[in-house]
């Protein structure tokens, strides 16, 4: 069995990463800050489904590099970093690009240095849809030109995926980087599509849709990205994947199917669509399925029902949930 550093373990993604890893067998030491990008009462949900001997939580930054080198890598044992730790949002990144350069470059950085420094040899990159920007074709494939990031959030994991690049060739690290397609499920980040979704039907309050509506997005379910970032760590050399459907859906249709499986009409108020947002989101996934042996079980349907029940369960507290 390994011991895995997981960064970020309180999100949405890491959280279910670490669960399939204690749930192998395996040992985990997970940081997050907890900070307030979204209500920390999600991200105390998660943790709290994480207790367990074999897993091991910081409330730390990532940012703070004595405080990581000092209390997390010296004297530890770790196999492999699964940096999953971000500031995440398109539109949030507009307003604040500062954070997004200091979490998403420089906590990579550090991390990466730690890994030089203390011999960990392995190491996977959270990074994402949006460094393809909106001038490449669908579906969109791993060696595409990633040069024209539409958003500051696109912009820093793009600087994050070259300094992993970077520290392969140089140090010779083994490094995976999987860029996430709109990535949905259960305890899901409030500012995104399907849990807002969700919540504005069921409750019949105002669905805002920016655009027309007619934009796609190719929503990968949470259990299959999560598996897919753990099949990462088998990789040698430096890669980046595809971790997506290859099933985009219109957002006219995404509703549609909320309004079915909650019984209810939704109450579309439309916005204007923001510069940042692309028109389409659409995962060629061929790599990751010949190199990982990877492919998405979870379809929409399914999912989207999932989701549905667990907010149906929770719905006391989470539609106390600021999602705007």
């Amino acid at each position: 069995m390994a011991h895995y550093l997981v960064t970020g373990a309180a999100g949405f993604i890491a959280s279910k990463v670490v669960e399939l890893l204690l749930n192998d067998g395996h040992t985990v030491t997970g940081l997050d800050n907890l900070n307030d990008a979204y209500d920390v009462r999600l991200k105390q949900w998660r943790l709290q489904r994480l207790r367990c001997p074999g897993f091991d939580f910081r409330e730390l930054d990532i940012c703070d590099r004595d405080t990581l080198r000092e209390q997390v890598f010296e004297g530890a044992s770790v196999d492999a970093v699964i940096n999953l730790a971000a500031r995440a949002g398109v539109r949030q990144s507009v307003a604040d690009p500062h954070l997004y350069i200091q979490t998403n470059v420089e906590g990579a950085l550090t991390l990466l240095e730690c890994c030089r420094t203390f011999g960990v040899g392995k190491f996977v990159q959270a990074s994402t849809s949006a460094v393809y920007g909106a001038s490449t074709k669908t579906p969109c494939r791993e060696n595409q030109p990633t040069d024209q990031p539409l958003s500051p959030y696109a912009a820093s994991k793009k600087a994050a995926e070259a300094l992993c690049h970077t520290y392969h060739c140089l140090h010779d690290m083994d490094i995976a980087v999987l860029r996430y397609f709109t990535v949905y499920g259960p305890a899901g980040r409030p500012d995104m599509a399907p849990l807002r979704f969700v919540r504005w039907i069921a409750e019949e309050q105002p669905l805002t849709v920016y655009g027309d509506g007619r934009q796609s997005r190719d929503f990968t379910y949470i259990d299959d990205v999560a598996r897919g970032t753990i099949m990462a760590l088998e990789q040698v050399g430096y890669e980046v994947f595809n971790l997506g459907s290859d099933q985009p859906i219109v957002l006219r249709d995404v509703i549609r199917m909320f309004e079915d499986l909650l019984g209810k009409k939704a109450h579309l108020v439309f916005a204007a669509r923001h510069k940042a947002d692309v028109p389409a989101t659409w995962a060629n996934i061929s790599k990751a399925g010949a190199l990982l042996g990877w492919t998405p079980q979870i379809d929409f349907a399914e999912g989207a029902s999932r989701l549905a029940a667990w907010y149906a369960e929770h719905r006391d507290w989470v539609r106390t949930i600021p999602m705007d």
